[in-house]
């Protein structure tokens, strides 16, 4: 079929997104689905944002959607969501003190200091979290007492994940926390800077901490019917939390070694975890309520996107995604892409540079963001799934494209696409014609080289 025709058909089955009011039809559209997956074209677009969070407000309000799970580290997210839970316990308090002192989401975010604190550190995700607050207080009025928490899925936060096991444990059991910094010892200085040690370790310059960390981790597990015992109503939260970020702390120190072993690797551990996370909070949510977890994701196209269908797919990598469509079905899980044409971006140039409004250009020719552009439409919502015509027509294999938090645009067709199959790779897709760039909470980013960048060189 001709281009003019798949156009055409577009045309008819898009469904305008001209008002916000419409992303209830967007809803409505996902269905039953326990696991929403809700991607980004790139890591600087506020309509990606903006639309993100009105859909995920609705999911949370309108279909009892339980928690908000997003590309960020583990104990960054963690010190939002015990804002956003007003979680006061006093335990809460000393695992995690600075928590206790934000008055205002700002604040909360104030822990998302590694580069590229934009993402998580803009308006948008402000806003999300004020809403986020005040949801759960009316909850709180109305005798619910379960909060809806904002966690992170990724694994970077080597350093800050061990400090919070070891500030856990000197609270419940001394004696643990002290053989925790002795395990933790193994990475002496170079828990500083992550990548160092994972070079050190893949080349035999030193010994691994891989024994260490897992026996930490086994540790913990061993007691943790002891621990979810301890007085106060939230000894099992702040378990799950310091297991998690045990986790955090043994697939980090595998994932610094696997950097040196090819980008596979070290990929498809990452989104590993990602998919582990999630099965691991889905669990601990459901054991809390006593009934299914619902979750919604934020994360980038290339990772909420199924991989089996993309041109990193045939390389061998794997994604969230496509774990999820593994492991839970189709019929649970729904895979919402996005994309753009044109406008403007925040990015940087390179890595830990600062913070840049660039501008985005034009999509090429072949490519699926052309094609959604050559509708006229400005901004609409297509679903594939269950749509055989539409899923035919947008089976073939065409450019895509993908900007992280560096935006190269003077090598765009080599840094930033790659071949996919749209209807495969996605249940539905959101296209924004012309986006504009999101805006941090500071005017630039500053280095800050304390934690080790995330997916160098891309960033997605």
């Amino acid at each position: 079929m001709s281009d003019q025709s798949t156009i055409e058909a577009l045309q008819r089955e898009a469904l305008p997104l001209n008002e916000l009011e419409q992303l209830g039809r967007v809803v409505d559209q996902i269905g039953d689905a326990s696991i929403v997956l809700l991607g980004e074209a790139t890591h600087g677009s506020r309509e990606f944002y903006r639309l993100r969070a009105e859909i995920t407000k609705r999911l949370i309000a309108d279909k009892g959607f339980d928690a908000i799970a997003v590309e960020a580290d583990w104990p960054d997210a963690l010190r939002v969501s015990r804002y956003a839970r007003a979680s006061a316990s006093s335990l809460a308090a000393v695992v995690d003190p600075a928590a206790q002192l934000a008055a205002e989401p700002q604040q909360a975010l104030q822990g998302f200091e590694r580069f590229p604190q934009w993402m998580w550190r803009n308006t948008e995700i402000v806003e999300l979290v004020a809403w986020l607050r005040q949801h759960n207080e009316q909850r709180s009025a109305r005798g619910q007492a379960d909060g809806i928490g904002f966690y992170g899925l990724d694994l970077y936060s080597l350093r800050n994940s061990m400090e919070a096991v070891v500030r856990y444990l000197s609270t419940v059991d001394p004696e643990a926390a002290r053989q925790a910094r002795a395990r933790y010892a193994c990475f002496d200085h170079l828990a500083e800077d992550p990548q160092r040690y994972g070079y050190a370790a893949t080349f035999g310059m030193r010994k691994d901490c891989e024994e260490e960390v897992i026996r930490q981790l086994v540790a913990m597990t061993t007691e943790a019917q002891r621990y979810a015992s301890a007085d106060g109503g939230d000894a099992a939260d702040e378990l799950f939390y310091a297991q998690q970020n045990a986790r955090v702390a043994q697939n980090a120190e595998a994932y610094y070694r696997s950097m040196f072993l090819g980008s596979n690797a070290s990929w498809n551990l990452r989104d590993e975890h990602m998919a582990d996370t999630l099965d691991a909070l889905r669990a601990h949510i459901a054991q809390r309520k006593g009934g299914r977890a619902k979750v919604v994701i934020w994360a980038h196209n290339s990772h909420i996107g199924d991989a089996r269908a993309t041109e990193m797919g045939d390389h061998g990598q794997l994604n969230l995604g496509q774990l999820v469509r593994e492991r839970h079905g189709i019929a649970d899980t729904f895979l919402l892409g996005f994309t753009t044409h044109d406008g403007t971006v925040t990015a940087a140039s390179e890595w830990d540079g600062p913070a840049e409004k660039k501008t985005v250009r034009p999509s090429l020719a072949n490519s699926y963001e052309r094609l959604l552009h050559d509708t006229g439409l400005k901004q609409f919502f297509l679903r594939m799934r269950d749509r055989r015509y539409l899923s035919e027509l947008l089976r073939e294999r065409r450019l895509e494209r993908a900007i992280g938090v560096i935006y190269l645009p003077e090598s765009e067709r080599m840094s930033h696409y790659f071949y996919a199959s749209l209807a495969q790779q996605f249940d539905a897709v959101i296209h924004v014609d012309t986006t504009q760039a999101l805006r941090p909470l500071e005017s630039v980013v500053h280095p800050h080289h304390d934690e080790a960048p995330e997916t160098y060189p891309t960033g997605i």
